[in-house]
């Protein structure tokens, strides 16, 4: 009898698989979220990458403040526009840090059916009690929430979503 991994790779099951590759590449959108992440997006956009943009906490502030009111009521300006305009928005956050404009990009990024990921660095002098704050600010914006414990994961975890 034939184990069900077996099974499933023998050729009969083969012809129900996709053989074709992706046709397109993701285009993705990274934001710093506080200041404290500036420096790792920064570091980010220095190395070669395909269909990604990034975005520092200071633009994103600055978009929310100038953004307009549309006649649906919500604020949206062309920056914030062409933040969440990728297929997948990943958003960067510090333990403890500012991070209220994933509001922001989260509401958009819903309207515009683009999935949202947080990363949050959360450094060893950080305390839990300052990753609750950030966790409580980021969860309900984000599809997915990961929390690592250094800077260097950041970059494996964004190579992973291409």
């Amino acid at each position: 009898m034939l184990s069900e991994s077996a099974r499933m790779s023998s050729a009969a099951e083969a012809r129900f698989r996709v053989q074709a590759s992706h046709s397109t590449s993701r285009a993705l959108s990274v934001i710093a979220l506080d200041p404290a992440c500036d420096g790792v997006v920064a570091g980010l956009a220095t190395h070669s990458w395909n269909g990604v943009a990034f975005f520092a906490a200071s633009a994103l502030r600055d978009a929310a403040q100038t953004s307009t009111t549309t006649a649906t009521g919500s604020r949206i300006g062309s920056q914030l526009e062409e933040m969440a305009a990728a297929d997948f928005v990943v958003m960067i956050a510090s333990s403890g840090g500012d991070a209220h404009g994933a509001s922001v990009i989260g509401r958009i990024c819903s309207l515009q059916r683009v999935t949202t990921t947080t990363l949050v660095v959360h450094a060893a002098p950080a305390t839990d009690e300052a990753l609750s704050k950030t966790l409580a600010q980021v969860r309900p914006w984000s599809l997915m929430v990961v929390v690592v414990s250094d800077e260097s994961y950041v970059e494996n975890i964004l190579r992973s979503f291409r």
